[in-house]
């Protein structure tokens, strides 16, 4: 067990095992915390710390990346054309057009929120912002083209425009990896945090904050409304520091970088007013709690009203432009992918009709959008006749819920075990896809006698086409269990988006690669 320090800080109050704060004993209350001499200062060491180093890095390896790509942008359009067809003067006027796209790219970042410290290491804003700015930057160039009829703009577009958007969606995730396995290690980029409010809402809040350790936010403490608080109390295994008197030296006292206020019939508008007035002295962050369970953020917009902002709740709806455009990403993606993995396809063909009898692909009848059964084509992985032998399996079984799954199936075959292992066996799926049964995105396709079983909440999945890969894929496959495997799909369902579909892509990549959870 070692103390925590967060890049060169001094160590917290606490020790860390496996990146969590370990509880202090019994004998920490709050009136342990208020005999200690306070500091105030204008934003915690604690919080900030990473914080900067992580922009920092992040400012540097964005100029890295759009230098290098309208460097070579600029090296092909010179060796494209004639040598001798650029003059002194079109030699300045195109270096003065890419220093110029330099700096308004890296003002765009910058003004559209890239860095905001909120979005660090969590959610797809991150990358949505780096994207907004790109496409920005690129508007203006072309603006500026047509008005000043810059025909070398071209290259700058067609060349710098797809590299500079791959580069830095590629930096930012790598950045991101980095940041979570810091977490998990417990060697940096947390935000330590007090909670305020009831015990019950209190304990929810840790729970689920603490509960992962990729998880930015640890709750170290907790703050009552009401008074006479006892001596070692805690709550999830998190002490109880005291009430709301002196919420803001308790907070600096542990290091906390936020305060989160959970709900409570005690925490009034008045109380969270006095609050953020209090925690301002210390330059700690008042966060309120929204019990808004499996609502993405794009959904969620704040409404001014008067003397209070009301929550708005974007209705999930599942029809209009938006499914249009996943349709045309859908045939025009799996086109491609289809005529790249031609020569895999025909490959594994040869590898299953050559090392087992019986047919090379397997017909499963699936539940798709809507309730309408269609046959999902896949590889066959099993020997001929395995269905009937599930019953005198179903012991064995190793996954939750209707899902019949075993890590070692003796009805797979040789060649199918390392199809299975790698997903291999789903690529015939691309076809279905192109037949629109499917999409390349969306919850897992079910059994027949899955959907017979299902309660309402978990139909509400077969409201978009299955996909040949998902939010299931990419967390964790068959090790999740089924409330999490049916929690993922309904999450999708509601809170689509093109964004989300092309970064659940990208993570399905690494995930076949790894084979973890599948079996």
């Amino acid at each position: 067990m070692t103390t925590h320090s967060v890049d060169g800080e001094p160590p917290l109050l606490f020790p860390v095992r496996d990146g969590f704060p370990v509880n202090p004993g019994a004998s920490t209350t709050a009136e342990d915390t208020s005999a200690r001499p306070l500091r105030v200062v204008s934003a915690p060491r604690a919080r900030t710390g990473w914080q900067a180093g992580y922009r920092a890095r992040l400012r540097l390896t964005d100029a890295t990346v759009i230098g290098a790509t309208l460097v070579m942008a600029y090296g092909l359009q010179l060796a494209l054309d004639a040598a001798s067809r650029w003059s002194t003067t079109g030699l300045m006027l195109h270096t003065g057009a890419v220093v110029l796209l330099a700096i308004v790219w890296l003002a765009a970042l910058a003004t559209n929120g890239a860095y905001d410290v909120r979005f660090f290491g969590r959610g797809m804003s991150e990358y949505q912002r780096v994207l907004d700015a790109t496409w920005k930057s690129f508007s203006v160039i072309v603006l500026l083209a047509w008005i000043t009829a810059y025909s070398e703009a071209r290259t700058l577009l067609l060349v710098a425009a797809p590299l500079g958007m791959i580069g830095l969606v590629a930096s930012r995730y790598g950045w991101r990896q980095h940041l979570l396995r810091q977490r998990r290690r417990g060697e940096g980029g947390l935000t330590i945090v007090l909670a305020i409010g009831g015990r019950e809402q209190a304990a929810r809040l840790i729970r689920l904050l603490n509960g992962s350790p990729e998880q930015e936010f640890v709750v170290v403490g907790v703050c009552v409304p009401t008074s006479g608080v006892r001596p070692g109390e805690k709550v999830n295994g998190v002490p109880v520091l005291g009430d709301l008197d002196r919420v803001g030296q308790t907070a600096h006292a542990v290091g906390a970088g936020a305060v989160a206020v959970c709900s409570s019939h005690e925490v009034t508008a008045d109380v969270v007013r006095r609050l953020g007035w209090e925690l301002e002295r210390y330059g700690v962050d008042l966060m309120l709690t929204a019990e808004l369970a499996d609502v993405a953020v794009p959904r969620i917009t704040v409404s001014p009203a008067p003397g209070m902002s009301l929550l708005h709740v974007d209705t999930p709806r599942f029809e209009g432009p938006k499914f249009s455009v996943k349709q045309v990403m859908d045939w025009g993606l799996t086109a491609l992918l289809t005529i790249l993995a031609a020569p895999v396809l025909l490959f594994i063909t040869l590898a299953v009709a050559l090392t087992s009898r019986g047919p090379v692909f397997y017909l499963s009848h699936r539940v798709g959008r809507g309730g309408r059964i269609f046959p999902m084509v896949k590889f066959r992985t099993m020997y001929v006749g395995a269905d009937r032998d599930v019953v005198s399996l179903t012991a064995a079984n190793d996954a939750a819920g209707p899902l019949f799954k075993m890590r070692a199936d003796p009805r797979v075959t040789r060649v199918g075990r390392v199809l299975r292992r790698y997903s291999l066996d789903e690529l015939p799926q691309l076809f279905n896809v192109l037949c629109g049964h499917m999409s390349l995105v969306g919850p897992r396709p079910p059994l027949p006698h899955e959907v017979a079983a299902y309660e309402e909440r978990m139909r509400r999945r077969l409201l978009v086409k299955p996909g040949m890969t998902g939010l299931w894929q990419v967390t964790g496959r068959s090790d999740l269990s089924w409330e999490e495997s049916v929690r993922l799909d309904v999450y999708y369902a509601e809170n689509w988006t093109p964004f989300l579909d092309l970064l659940i892509l990208a993570q399905t990549a690494r995930a076949v690669v790894s084979a973890r959870g599948a079996y």
